[in-house]
């Protein structure tokens, strides 16, 4: 069950308060009130103080990070956050482990005795989830004297409350409590938009900016198989569920839909929602990357002949929910452990980094799988805010994107953000209407929909990489990503804030 979080737009809003944080005193030992004293630091602290702390945060430092956090934020918010923490273990970028392996099993079992010491909770009583590949639990914890015990411990990466979904993002209207990026409306397209392929799939006009039709005069992306973690797949769109090979795509590619998400008010439970879209975004991003070349007047893909793989590990494209995090981390894990799989397109994140997924990144990013990751969408008001996590990983490659303007420079698209970790830009909206950006298929059967944002970017660049991949199926991903890189416009002399920028498809495939 999707909590708490006002949202807007196809991704991350944020507008940062200004306010005062308390600052906590250091209890002095000597003082003739230091029972007041305790009591006062052991104070829980409410949902509007834990988040005025982190606003705070972000106006003064221009980030935020749960390390850094006192350790009464840290304690009141794993209690709002269902009594949970999650704790990262293990030596300093030991995110993972071989399945089945013991390794670090005598740091996991000294953080449980821990626990239970300082909470008075007997180890069988303790409500202890863990992985069997990386090293992070969630475990139950009450007791502030727990936090601060933990905080002391060797070997603890780190302590995160990831059940903490409170924090309100903010626009200059206040809150809002529309799902970030779901829509399944269909749109009525302009004849300017697209254009037509045989046998009757609409492409469009985004792709003709980068010569993605001309490239699959060379590729179409058959023999790739592209990950995309993301809302799942309507079961009310045959071209991606019975219809996928029809037409001009190739009969022996597959679709494969997945479910790692739980729709649960509790941390510990098990019960998988299923693969489903019901948001509408996931539809849209594996639509951009794989929908077949069809005769139906729908959109079609960039790569129309890969395979697919969709996981719903998330209900919206904001991270703020335990079992969304959790979601996306499993998702990840099972891309990373098939070997078939080159490419994960994510157009997911949150405003700062959030340890079980990184941890899940690197692990992927490890087995030598080339992810994409959305730079961030928000509002006006807010699109000078940084390129969001996990984009802003150095094992991700961050896609953002731009108008199409006619003089050959760079602007971002309305409320995309750029930043230094930006690698590739797409072209998602005119320069004078900011409604009419990318074409892609809709939620229902016969549906084609408008979609922008660096969500759709990302999903672009990840269907531009798997027909570079198709033409190369030995090469590596450092060396599909390099081929990008010198197919862009900008590899000579790269952006502060768009990298590489546009890439060349057709002479990417060459």
């Amino acid at each position: 069950m999707k909590k708490h979080l006002p949202l807007i737009g196809s991704c991350i809003l944020l507008l940062l308060a200004s306010c005062s944080t308390e600052e906590l005193t250091p209890l002095d030992d000597s003082s003739s009130d230091l029972t007041s004293e305790l009591a006062d630091r052991t104070r829980l602290l409410s949902i509007q103080e834990i988040n005025e702390f982190i606003d705070n945060s972000f106006e003064t430092k221009g980030y935020f990070d749960w390390s850094e956090a006192t350790t009464r934020v840290l304690w009141s918010a794993a209690v709002h956050g269902e009594e949970m923490l999650t704790i990262g273990y293990g030596p300093e970028g030991a995110s993972f482990r071989e399945r089945g392996s013991n390794q670090y099993a005598d740091i996991k079992d000294n953080i449980i005795d821990v626990i239970s010491n300082t909470s008075g909770t007997s180890r069988k009583s303790l409500k202890v989830l863990e992985d069997d590949t990386f090293n992070y639990i969630d475990v139950e914890v009450t007791s502030y004297v727990t936090v601060e015990a933990l905080r002391k411990v060797d070997n603890i990466r780190y302590l995160e409350p990831n059940a903490y979904s409170f924090y309100e993002i903010k626009t200059k209207e206040g809150p809002t409590q529309r799902s970030a990026g779901c829509d399944m409306s269909a749109s009525n397209l302009n004849s300017n938009d697209f254009s037509i392929v045989s046998p009757g799939a609409y492409v469009s006009w985004t792709f003709d900016r980068h010569n993605i039709p001309q490239a699959w005069a060379q590729s179409t992306g058959q023999g790739i198989t592209v990950g995309v973690i993301d809302t799942g797949i309507s079961p009310n769109q045959p071209k991606l569920n019975n219809e996928f090979n029809t037409d001009g795509s190739v009969s022996s590619r597959t679709v494969e839909k997945y479910g790692t998400y739980i729709d649960s008010p509790w941390w510990w439970s098990n019960n998988i929602d299923g693969p489903d879209d019901r948001c509408g975004h996931g539809t849209s991003m594996t639509a951009t990357v794989a929908a077949p070349r069809n005769n139906d007047q729908q959109a079609l893909g960039v790569a129309y002949n890969c395979n697919l793989i969709s996981y719903r590990g998330t209900a919206d494209v904001v991270l703020n929910d335990y079992h969304e995090r959790k979601g996306v981390s499993n998702a990840l894990k099972a891309l990373a452990n098939r070997s078939d799989v080159k490419i994960i397109s994510m157009s997911i994140g949150y405003p700062w980094g959030i340890g079980n997924v990184r941890d899940a990144v690197r692990y992927a990013h490890n087995r030598g799988k080339l992810i994409f990751a959305a730079g961030g969408t928000s509002t006006a008001l807010t699109n000078w805010y940084p390129v969001i996590f996990p984009a802003n990983m150095s094992e991700c490659v961050a896609v953002t994107g731009v108008r199409d303007l006619s003089n050959g420079s760079y602007d971002q698209c309305n409320n995309c953000h750029d930043g230094s970790q930006i690698e590739f830009t797409v072209i998602m909206e005119r320069q004078n209407d900011t409604s009419r950006m990318g074409v892609t298929l809709g939620f229902y059967a016969g549906d084609n929909a408008y979609i922008g944002g660096s969500s759709v970017a990302t999903a672009t660049t990840a269907g531009i990489a798997a027909l570079v991949w198709s033409v190369h199926p030995g090469w590596s991903r450092e060396q599909v990503l390099q081929k990008m890189r010198q197919s862009a416009e900008l590899y000579n002399n790269p952006s502060n804030n768009y990298g590489y920028g546009n890439i060349d498809a057709l002479q990417a495939v060459q």
